[in-house]
């Protein structure tokens, strides 16, 4: 087993309960093995003008592929009524939107990840400071 760090984000609807379900599907994904979580924090939108995020880390002990991880967490984000598929601009650069939940694999033990569709630790930790301020917050 290996711990699993993963974000979650939203910034529409009912916020509170968007990040309750996203654990509790997590939390069955998982078979309850969550390890740890952080505070639930309010952040503004990173990247694009959006209303504010609620955001929180969680940490599950986990043995599967990083590839099965993000098909559950890709599983879970269309579950809730994610839509949008990743966009970017013609250099290459991500264009972000609003989201009802947003599901992010952090890190995953010692495993590093580098495909076209997954990188792991995740690429943008140490560009969001809100990111170092949960991980340091994880009980």
């Amino acid at each position: 087993m290996r711990e699993l760090t993963l974000l979650l984000g939203t910034n529409l609807g009912d916020r509170r309960s968007n990040i309750d379900q996203a654990l509790e599907r997590l939390d069955k994904a998982f078979c309850g093995r969550r390890l740890r979580i952080s505070p639930i924090i309010e952040t503004q939108a990173c990247g694009f003008d959006g209303p504010p995020f609620l955001n929180a880390a969680v940490v599950y002990a986990s043995a599967r592929r990083p590839q099965t991880i993000l098909r559950i967490c890709k599983q879970i984000e269309r579950s809730m009524g994610r839509t949008d598929a990743p966009e970017y601009t013609p250099d290459g650069s991500r264009i972000y939107h609003n989201r009802i939940i947003d599901i992010d694999i952090l890190t995953y033990g010692e495993i590093s990840v580098h495909s076209p569709e997954l990188t792991i630790p995740h690429p943008q930790v140490e560009e969001r400071p809100f990111v170092k301020e949960l991980l340091d917050r994880l009980r």
